[in-house]
């Protein structure tokens, strides 16, 4: 199958990726973190984050989730509109090793 697609993908941008590269959705995360630390990670509303606070906002969060006693694999059901809190919460409760379950609030 001819992937059209790939016509559009900016110069740099690889055809494939390598899937055993990390070996979670958090080390990727991680990665990213520390490769791009002073970049802006999301904006809304006017407002923007960059990597670094969301590495350490969702490390707060993760930390918050395990001290309410959360173990590991547990489904922490996010309700929110796409805000920057949403990232927060959601890498937060992927680094607490729990389960995000998206919540559509409309």
């Amino acid at each position: 199958m001819e992937r059209i697609w790939l016509k559009s993908y900016p110069p740099g941008v690889p055809a494939d990726i390598d899937p055993n590269e990390f070996k979670s959705l958090v080390a990727l995360f991680e990665a990213g973190i520390k490769q791009y630390a002073d970049r802006p990670a999301f904006t809304n509303m006017g407002k923007t984050i960059d990597y670094a606070t969301l590495d350490e906002q969702s490390r707060d969060f993760g930390a918050w989730l395990q001290a309410k006693g959360l173990a590991k694999g547990a489904r922490v059901a996010i309700m929110m509109p796409n805000w920057l809190q949403y990232p927060i919460a959601m890498f937060g409760t992927l680094r607490a090793g729990c389960t995000v379950v998206n919540v559509k609030p409309l």
